[in-house]
């Protein structure tokens, strides 16, 4: 076999249409083998002479796209340095474009031995282990481009792969789960017709199933332990992993970038699912253990921020370049349109504390490619000081944690919630104006893959995670969720009719709030994970989406919320007023006709709010006027934006009660939003409501009243 001296960029391998270039870092190793790796379990070892800046290489002529390959490293095994190496362990390559395989957990993965963990395990992992795969870079993407949708007219579905697509009736069995099942016309059609404009997936970089899931028979469902950062996860393919999941992965973006949807990644680059220092050995701890990860004083254990068991070296110019490299190669050679960056604030950790000015931010905003896509954080850690909602770059928008639990306790009936939601309802500017954001930067969300979803939040009051295997121990205690009566499923209809509303009152709360709403996947019909608030382990149709066939009146319950969840994110999409791209200023805008303020408050008697309404304890209902003439922002042209004037009514006190019309806000208004009535409109076609009248808000419930510009 011919090997020539190739190059040491780019790293991993780069298959050219004649052969494939090698390329790895490792700044301990002494020799690096190349291990092209064969059906029959043999392995040709090639031993990377050529050595570039602590990069070795080799071009080897003949290598096709298929070739299975990993590394060996011969180096220092001497844990209490922080070094790893052990060439009986094959690695996967941290550049590799696809995996092959899976981890059986056998103890050969393992660096030590399992009875005596400090004597070092020479069994060769080979036969146990993932292998990285060369691939054809080449793919007719055809005119494909990124929809590049604002985020005033954004809004986000987080979903998972194989939840979302694995009951779906209209879909083919054998692509259920899978990229093939994101790009079919009924998977498409689904998020078309909602009004979903970026799909977040949860992350579909290769990740593995930790050996303490596997052996209680469980699996990791979520995915946030990545093992290969270029790599689409080789499960979620439906034609092989061989370099298949590639091409299939690609597809999935052309079909949806062609319905107009934007494709945001849901990305874990905090740390890799090698865990701690008894973790396997897979790839990064064998090849540059202590150029990679986080370690402690003592150099035999790693700083965890994460809950993970281990850290990635936010300092290290090679994992900061190898998070770069990623982020560039899904961007471009991918094809997607932006990155939620779990547990975000470990990104920033450059030394101990979180620093929003870190090298990893300083390269973000500086590169060409990635500062140009959809960037949004997770803004927390699980690590000290590690809650930083409203702190990250300009650039970024954020998960806005403080939405999520004021609108959750506003409508579970929290005192004291009325001046912070406010705040929350426009934007939350006490978070993002002061570094000169928009309201923007808040990605608004009352659930998400993490904790209740929505129909669980209205069901349960505890947590109910015994299937996890963790003694219900797992899982946020605090969920600022309200059962309405009775913990979980009842037959009782009072109780079923009140948790209806209040799943209304939710989506209609977020698609009326300044900022970007996020969906989860299955809430537009109400699923459920029978009160599971941490399913990452429940690969089942605990988590599946449970896709409404018709028939039974459960099915007739989900379509009824499905067409309310519609008609809000429409009348969202239809009205800029919703969607403000600056803060809302309290005060007239000049050339205004009728010189009222952008935004008023009013108790439910229609008194403009005092201070003392805002801060009385009891207070849960108020009004809120939204002028479609006050819109200070200009369109992409330079011209003014009016539309139509808002009353948004909340009651969300126990006991129903009377709302005054204000005066001097409009003569005459039709009500359009109803969550007292089963489907959320109001009955009786254009119902006009005049200045002064009084409406009868149900107990818990949200009307919204539209007058025309």
């Amino acid at each position: 076999m011919q090997v020539w001296p190739g190059q040491a960029y780019p790293l991993g391998a780069t298959y050219d249409g004649a052969g494939t270039n090698f390329a790895v870092f490792s700044e301990v190793a002494e020799r690096i083998e190349l291990c092209l790796l064969h059906d029959d379990g043999s392995e040709t070892a090639i031993e990377l002479r050529e050595t570039d800046a602590f990069v070795r290489h080799a071009y080897v002529p003949g290598v096709m796209p298929g070739q299975r390959y990993g590394f060996r490293v011969h180096g220092p095994y001497e844990p209490s340095l922080g070094h790893r190496c052990n060439s009986a362990k094959l690695l996967l390559d941290p550049y590799a474009k696809a995996m092959s395989g899976t981890v059986d957990w056998n103890e050969a993965v393992y660096g030590y031995r399992f009875e005596h963990p400090e004597v070092r395990n020479d069994l060769d992992s080979a036969p146990h282990t993932m292998t990285s795969v060369v691939v054809n870079p080449f793919f007719d993407w055809s005119d494909d481009r990124s929809p590049r949708i604002d985020y005033h007219r954004t809004v986000l579905y987080e979903a998972n792969v194989k939840g979302l697509t694995m009951l779906h009736p209209g879909l083919p069995q054998e692509i259920r789960g899978t990229y093939a099942a994101l790009a079919h016309p009924a998977v498409i059609e689904h998020l078309v017709e909602l009004g979903v404009t970026a799909l977040e997936l949860m992350p579909v970089h290769q990740f593995v199933t930790d050996h303490r899931l596997v052996d209680a028979g469980l699996t990791n469902y979520w995915g946030y332990n990545t093992i290969g950062f270029f790599a689409p996860h080789n499960a979620y393919s439906s034609m092989g992993d061989r370099g298949q999941q590639v091409l299939e992965f690609k597809t999935a973006v052309r079909a949806l970038h062609m319905a107009g949807i934007e494709v945001i990644l849901d990305v874990v680059y905090n740390h890799t699912a090698e865990g701690n220092h008894l973790g396997p050995t897979l790839s990064f701890r064998g090849l540059d253990n202590a150029s990679y990860y986080r370690l402690s004083k003592d150099r035999r254990y790693y700083t965890d921020t994460t809950g993970t068991g281990n850290s990635l070296l936010m300092r290290s110019p090679h994992a900061l370049q190898m998070i770069m490299d990623s982020l560039r190669y899904w961007v471009t050679e991918m094809h997607v349109d932006g990155f939620r960056f779990d547990l975000a604030a470990t990104l920033a950790r450059q030394f101990h504390e979180v620093d929003r000015l870190s090298s990893f931010f300083d390269l973000v905003q500086q590169d060409p490619v990635v500062s140009q896509v959809k960037l949004i954080a997770e803004p927390w850690d699980v690590g000290e000081g590690g809650y930083q909602v409203g702190n990250f770059p300009p650039m970024w928008t954020e998960w806005n944690g403080a939405y999520r639990d004021t609108v959750r306790d506003l409508w579970r009936g929290q005192p004291a919630t009325l001046a912070e939601f406010g705040s929350r309802l426009t934007g939350s500017s006490d978070l993002y104006q002061d570094d000169g954001r928009r309201p923007l930067a808040s990605i608004n969300f009352v659930t998400c893959h993490d904790g209740f979803t929505l129909r669980d939040l209205v069901s349960y009051n505890e947590k109910h995670n015994a299937a996890n295997g963790e003694g219900d121990r797992d899982g946020e205690s605090h969920n600022r969720s309200w059962n309405c009566g009775v913990e979980g499923e009842t037959d009782d209809p009072g109780i079923n009719a009140l948790r209806g509303r209040q799943m209304r009152n939710f989506i209609a709360t977020l698609m009326l709030s300044q900022g970007v709403p996020m969906l989860s996947h299955g809430d537009e019909f109400g699923r459920t994970q029978g009160g599971n608030n941490n399913a990452y382990c429940q690969d089942n149709e605990v988590t599946w989406v449970p896709w409404p066939k018709g028939g039974s009146e459960e099915d007739a319950d989900a379509l009824a919320l499905l067409d309310f969840t519609r008609t809000m994110v429409w009348l969202r999409r239809d009205h800029p007023v919703f969607r403000r791209r600056r803060f809302f200023h309290g005060r007239p805008v000049e050339g205004t006709h009728d010189e009222l303020s952008d935004i008023a408050w009013f108790t439910p008697e229609g008194e403009e709010m005092t201070q003392r309404d805002w801060e009385a304890a009891q207070a849960k209902s108020l009004v809120v006027f939204l002028n479609g003439h006050a819109i200070s922002e200009p369109g992409a042209r330079g011209e003014k934006i009016t539309d139509d004037s808002f009353l948004l009514m909340f009651n969300a006190h126990h006991e129903p009660m009377e709302f005054v019309v204000p005066v001097n806000h409009g003569k005459e208004w039709q009500v359009v939003v109803d969550t007292a009535v089963a489907d959320g409109v109001a009955p009786g076609s254009g119902r006009k409501v005049r200045a002064g009248d009084r409406l009868l808000l149900a107990d818990r419930s949200l009307v919204v009243l539209q007058r025309p510009a």
